[in-house]
């Protein structure tokens, strides 16, 4: 069994300790929100933090965790909606067909911890994440509003 801190929950999980903290959490714990998108930590789709730090678990094994905590989507905010990341990225309409946006706000939410007030270039360089819609003006306008908001609620 490896035990994780997923959420602020203490969790035990009994699967092999390389298996990808994305199947973890989405086969074993039922954490949908994080998704699959190219499996070679490309596309952002299954970013979450580990300890804080925007992380695509698409290539983390389960057994390299340790102590550290995981917030996926889910964990971002009680309800779902008042982080204000995803307050911004509802204000901007941002996603259009929504499949990469988990990860987008998981990659947004730990720049804005980091950097309160980025620039258009520190985000260009901090979000990597790949939008196949395009909607990445959009993302852009979401983060800065998300910084006027306080950013790392």
């Amino acid at each position: 069994m490896i035990k994780l801190t997923i959420n602020g929950t203490s969790r035990s999980v009994d699967a092999d300790s390389d298996t990808p903290l994305l199947w973890v959490l989405r086969e074993w714990v039922g954490m949908t929100g994080t998704k699959y998108g190219c499996g070679i930590a490309q596309c952002g789709a299954c970013t979450v933090h580990i300890d804080g730090v925007a992380t695509r678990s698409c290539q983390v094994p389960v057994g390299s965790i340790g102590e550290a905590k995981i917030t996926t989507i889910e964990g971002l905010s009680s309800d779902g909606l008042s982080h204000p990341v995803q307050v911004a990225w509802l204000q901007h309409d941002v996603p259009q067909c929504g499949y990469c946006q988990s990860g987008q706000i998981m990659a947004a939410a730990a720049l804005l911890k980091t950097n309160p007030k980025p620039s258009d270039a520190d985000i260009d360089a901090a979000i990597t994440n790949i939008c196949r819609c395009g909607t990445y003006q959009r993302i852009r306008e979401a983060i800065h509003t998300a910084a006027s908001l306080g950013g790392k609620a």
